[in-house]
This record gives structure tokens, C-alpha cells and sequence, in this order.
């Protein structure tokens, strides 16, 4: 039940319909929703209060000891299950089904997501030092794996939430399970699951409004690869040419 209403926590707005833009470009002109902050800025804002307040380290202790009466055994599904929702949304690009971006522009975005999460989640583990649930080290605040996984459904959301919802539920899902075997393996308190959550969201949110400045300064205004053309011709008697884009 608790899972349940964590996933209905981390992504209300999947039933929303967006309008589709045919590139990165088309969001700078777009007017940025803020609304769509509340959600990861508030699940980040609870775990700061809870690094803190003893109330919810009251609660961080009683999911632990909830888990371990759970715990039968170990698993490393969630060192793997945190990528499902990125690697979907190629796949489905690879067996027909066509997302919001094309390869280039999905991938800019990806990439920019990932540099803001890794950044702020290295950068906090470091400030904060919060021990792991199981003792083994001092770097638990925030929770990585959750992090990477949010960040990607996220991304799935982005791309295939208007060809059909459930993309972006099965996404989320994966994700919220992601975080939830974090503190099954005791290698994560809630408060790192939730902050992670939070930040993978609005990582990702922040990268398709960054990612149109990204691709025009590392690209400028040139398609990369596209209309790269070698001819070799020798008479009338042979001839090779080859043509790429990116």
C-alpha cells in the first residue's frame, strides 16, 4: 500500500495531455509550465526536512525495521532495473514506435538529464555524509540507483507519454519498485529514496528546457553528420559514394 501511494506521489501528472513539439527548439518558445516543479521540489524538500527533523527519522526507522522483517534475501535486480526505463524508450524507437524527438535530440536530453542528476547527487552525497541503513558507508543522502531510475521514466514519460499513458506508468513503476528494493537491500533510508526521486524528476524536467541551448552550442546551427558525402569515381568504370546523417 505504501508503494502504491509513493507511486501516485511521483507521478500525478501522467494522465495530463501535452501538446507535441517536433524538436528541442520548439520548448524554447514554449512557455515553461512551473507547476510541473511541485512534485520533485517538494518530495527534495522532504528529504531535507528529514535530515533534520525526528520525526522523520522516527519514520526512516520504521520503514527499516518493516523491511527487514520482509527481507528474506538480497537481490541486485535494482542495479539493473534503474536503467529499464531509459533503454525502453530506444527499443521502442528500434521496433517502430516513433517518440517526441528524434535520435539526436532524445539523446542530447538524455545526456544533459544525466549530467544535472550525477552532478547534484555526488555533490550532496559529499556534503551530507548520511551513513547507509546498513553501515557500510557514509553516502546514502540521496539515493543514486532512485535517482537514475526516476530520471528515466521520466524521460520515457517525455518521450512516449503522448503515444500511449501507460508508457510513462510502466516507467514510473519500474522506477518507484527501483526505490523501493533500495530500502528492501537496506542499502537506502526513505528519506534518500524520496529526495532521489525528486531529483531524477526534476532533472530531467530541467534538461528539455536546457537541452535546445546544449545542442545549438556543442552542434551550432548544423545537423551533426548530416550530408557527409565521398564520391571516388575512376572514369566511367567505377564509382563509390557514401552519404550519412546523423
Amino acid at each position: 500500500m505504501k508503494l502504491a501511494v509513493l507511486f501516485c506521489l511521483f507521478c500525478p501528472n501522467l494522465f495530463a495531455q501535452r501538446i507535441q513539439p517536433d524538436s528541442l527548439e520548439q520548448n524554447i518558445n514554449s512557455e515553461f509550465n512551473y507547476k510541473k516543479l511541485i512534485i520533485p521540489t517538494a518530495l527534495i524538500s522532504y528529504g531535507f526536512i528529514g535530515l533534520e527533523s525526528d520525526g522523520i527519522k522516527r519514520f526512516n526507522l520504521q520503514m527499516r525495521s518493516e523491511m527487514d522483517a520482509l527481507r528474506d534475501r538480497s537481490t541486485y535486480i535494482d542495479d539493473y532495473s534503474q536503467y529499464v526505463p531509459m533503454v525502453s524508450v530506444y527499443a521502442l524507437n528500434a521496433i517502430g514506435v516513433k517518440g517526441k524527438h528524434n535520435f539526436k535530440d532524445r539523446t542530447i536530453a538524455l545526456g544533459t538529464a544525466y549530467v544535472i542528476m550525477g552532478a547534484t547527487v555526488q555533490g550532496l552525497k559529499r556534503l551530507t555524509a548520511i551513513q547507509r541503513p546498513d553501515g557500510t558507508a557514509y553516502n546514502a543522502f540521496p539515493s543514486g540507483h532512485t535517482a537514475t531510475a526516476f530520471m528515466a521514466a521520466e524521460f520515457l514519460n517525455q518521450e512516449f507519454g503522448e503515444v500511449s499513458v501507460w508508457y510513462g506508468i510502466s516507467g514510473y513503476l519500474v522506477a518507484a519498485c527501483t526505490g523501493f528494493l533500495r530500502m528492501y537491500n537496506n542499502r537506502h533510508w526513505f528519506t534518500d529514496v524520496v529526495t532521489g526521486a525528486g531529483i531524477g524528476i526534476l532533472s530531467t524536467k530541467l534538461a528539455y528546457q536546457i537541452a535546445p541551448f546544449v545542442k545549438k552550442i556543442v552542434f551550432g546551427d548544423n545537423d551533426f553528420f548530416k550530408g557527409i558525402k565521398i564520391d571516388f569515381h575512376a572514369g566511367e568504370m567505377f564509382g563509390v559514394a557514401l552519404s550519412a546523417s546523423f
